[in-house]
């Protein structure tokens, strides 16, 4: 070959290198490399994958915790792996580890060392097969001279481990030592097993005075109502696991059973008079009280001396009365206080006049000590002593005091109607409320509010307008004539009672309701539908509408009629799915409400609620279907175009070179001839062939580029939704949906 064809070829080559485009690695990792390896990278040298933590034989159900790298792996560049396990499971995944269809790999290509947990499968799997792929790319954005290997790692099966016999500690009873007969004592342990196995039947055996109990087998607590004084309980405990028993425990505790002191008080049941009474223990003279409380501890018939005279309560006459111990005329009265001590009638003579007070009818008044009529003033006082109703007469007008009425005024002496002025110069004397008519209009003068008018007397409404002359006698704001169509009181404000005067009040007549907000005759507190708007009065508490507005949002629509009566941007609510139809932008489909992204896909059912160009992820590795499809596409097409212009430039080149093979010269013109092969001559002088001018090399037509081939997508699957629509996912990863005449393109 030339120099030139050496050039040219070098031209080419390095030309198709610069129009192919650099290849990365797959960066968030593969699966489905472990036995084929990276074979997408050449290598300059196989790699070997490496992988510690392995055991020469697993036992069924651990785990073991894994580190796996390649040999020769450099600190730069990106690194890469794929393994996969014929059985177990994986956690506790590592920095940039991810599983991916029960396989591991990277889940970003900045590592080159890697971890995880693996946990063996159950007893009866057989050999595990460990498949690791583990690439090193050096990072010049190019396929080539990367480092890649495999390797497959088998794991047989080992026995599983033996089973540790269980043990227990801390074996204690509680309460121990001394207990009393009333009491409950109960054994307590800590079970230990080395395998992590849960306890099973463990054995609990009681032991009385070193007997065996087996009325008590595995009881725990041991209650007051199964033991006796003086016996001595002991324990021991025998752990299970569930497989197999363990050691038998003793427990060093034991529980001495004694007669029990209910008082707390030093001294035991058996021999304390007052078991139940701390503060006593003994009763000497056997009354009931204990010596501690009892005064007289000796004396049966007396245990309690309240005033402290030395004589007990039963026998003293005045207990509380340190003063007094007997009453001889049994009056009550003590013989130290009593003037009468032999006299039961008499106990005292206050005034000192020898008449016992029991006897003196004026017990302090050394001057009276009789009072014939009972009138409480002594006959020595009264001026009628044989007139129980009269004792004195001021006025000497010969009516005693009590029965003259005016006991000061000798003109009079009667007030029939107790007015206070006598019946002599009472107007009225049978009327109390009267006693004079200054205006002599037969109304008395504390009645007629007008006393010096004759024309008037009362004023109902106390507007100092006689009734006579007032056309609204109440003042209630309503006419005489009005009331009188009413049917209301024209003289009571308030026809009703209920405190709302009749001019305010909707329902004059009815005194259990004041208003009528809607005016339909149905007063507010019966009416269940206070502003009329189709909405109960209940309702409207529960919605928290204003009962007394028909239109609590003021949209204009009726609270009963409105979805959303405190909403005023919302009045229904077409697929009841609690969000208004100007806020739904899905109103007929209650499964949806937003669209985000604008892509007419509700955010419930898109893939992708925020990307405008993605609805769906059919394989579910985070990238849309329309995103992985146009990286497809773009992805065969550059190729297709790389393919067509490297073939073009071939063929330009070759077709350029044979053209100057054929007719080309050095630099100053002359032409370059090219040797051709010739026979060695024959005996003759004629040449072997006849002579031939050189024909000129036709010119290398162009190449037509290929057209790329177009794929139609097919059906991939086909559905109805819950409104009704069909949709078809299609094999390039697009959604249709059918309008009823065509399919329409998501």
């Amino acid at each position: 070959m030339s120099p030139f064809t050496r050039i040219v070829s070098i031209f080419i080559v390095a030309m198709l290198f610069t129009i192919i485009p650099s290849i990365d690695a797959n960066n968030t990792g593969k699966t489905g490399a472990t036995s084929t390896g990276c074979n997408c990278h050449s290598t300059d040298a196989m790699i070997m994958p490496s992988m510690t933590g392995l055991p020469s034989q697993y036992t069924p159900g651990a785990t073991y915790s894994l580190t796996w790298t390649g040999s020769g792996m450099s600190s730069n560049g990106q690194g890469g792996f794929n393994l996969d396990a014929s059985a177990g499971t994986w956690s506790n995944l590592g920095n940039r580890v991810k599983t991916v269809n029960g396989e591991l790999t990277h889940s970003n290509d900045g590592q080159r060392s890697w971890t995880a947990d693996w946990t063996a499968p159950a007893v009866g799997t057989g050999d595990v097969t460990f498949k690791i792929a583990v690439l090193y790319a050096n990072g010049n954005s190019q396929n080539t001279n990367d480092n890649w290997g495999i390797d497959q790692i088998p794991v047989p099966e080992g026995a599983p481990a033996p089973n540790t016999p269980p043990t227990v500690s801390n074996l204690a009873l509680t309460p121990n030592g001394n207990v009393a007969t009333s009491q409950s004592f109960t054994v307590t342990y800590t079970f230990d097993d080395n395998d992590g196995d849960q306890e099973g039947p463990t054995q609990i055996r009681w032991f009385i005075d070193g007997t065996p109990a087996p009325a008590h087998d595995d009881a725990k607590t041991i209650t007051g109502s199964s033991t006796s004084v003086g016996e001595t309980w002991t324990v021991e405990v025998t752990p299970h696991d569930g497989t197999e028993l363990g050691p038998i425990a003793q427990c060093p505790d034991e529980a001495l059973i004694i007669d029990a002191d209910s008082d707390n008080d030093g001294t035991p049941d058996g021999q304390d008079a007052f078991p139940n009474d701390p503060s006593e223990t003994t009763d000497s003279d056997n009354d009931g009280t204990g010596d501690n409380a009892d005064a007289f501890p000796n004396d049966p018939t007396e245990t309690v001396d309240s005033d402290g005279d030395g004589t007990g309560d039963n026998a003293d006459a005045f207990p509380n009365d340190a003063t007094e111990t007997v009453d001889t005329d049994g009056d009550g009265t003590g013989d130290n206080a009593d003037a009468f001590p032999t006299d039961p009638n008499e106990v005292a003579d206050t005034d000192g006049d020898t008449v016992g007070d029991n006897a003196d009818a004026f017990p302090t008044d050394p001057n009276e000590v009789a009072d014939t009529d009972g009138d409480t003033v002594g006959d020595n006082a009264d001026a009628f002593p044989n007139d129980p109703t009269e004792t004195t007469d001021t006025d000497g007008d010969t009516v005693g005091d009590n029965a003259d009425v005016f006991p000061n005024d000798a003109t009079e002496s009667v007030d029939t109607d107790e007015d206070g002025v006598g019946d002599n110069g009472d107007w009225a004397p049978n009327d109390p409320s009267e006693s004079a008519d200054t205006d002599g209009d037969d109304v008395g003068d504390n009645a007629d509010l007008f006393p010096t008018d004759a024309t008037e007397s009362s004023d109902a409404d106390q507007d100092m307008i006689g009734d006579n002359a007032d056309t609204d006698d109440d003042n209630d704001g309503l006419l005489d004539t009005e009331e009188a169509t009413l049917g209301t009181d024209p003289f009571d404000e308030d026809t009703d009672g209920d405190e709302v005067n009749d001019k305010e009040d909707a329902l004059p007549l009815d005194s259990s309701e004041t208003l009528d907000f809607d005016q339909d005759g149905t007063g507010d507190n019966a009416d269940t539908d206070d502003d009329n708007d189709g909405l109960s009065d209940v309702d409207e508490l529960n919605e928290g509408t204003d009962r007394f507005d028909a239109d609590s949002d003021d949209d204009t629509v009726m609270d009963g009629a409105d979805a959303f009566p405190m909403d005023a941007t919302e009045t229904t609510d077409s697929d009841s799915d609690g969000v208004g139809d100007n806020a739904d932008v899905f109103p007929n489909d209650a499964n949806e409400t937003l669209d985000t992204d604008a892509d007419g896909v509700g955010d419930n059912a898109d893939a992708f609620p925020d990307d405008a160009d993605e609805t769906m992820d059919s394989d579910g590795d985070g990238v849309g279907d329309n995103e992985q499809k146009a990286q497809e596409d773009e992805d065969a097409a550059q190729m297709q175009l790389m393919i067509i212009i490297g073939v073009g430039l071939v063929l330009a080149v070759l077709g350029a070179v044979l053209f100057m093979r054929r007719n080309g010269g050095d630099e100053s013109g002359a032409k370059e001839t090219i040797p051709l092969p010739v026979a060695e001559p024959l005996a003759s002088t004629q040449p072997l062939y006849p002579t031939q001018s050189p024909q000129p090399i036709q010119p290398v037509q162009p190449v037509e580029p290929v057209q790329p081939v177009v794929v139609e997508p097919t059906v991939a699957n086909q559905w109805t939704d819950e409104t009704g629509h069909t949709w078809r996912q299609m094999s390039d990863g697009s959604n249709l949906w059918w309008n009823g005449s065509d399919w329409q393109k998501v």
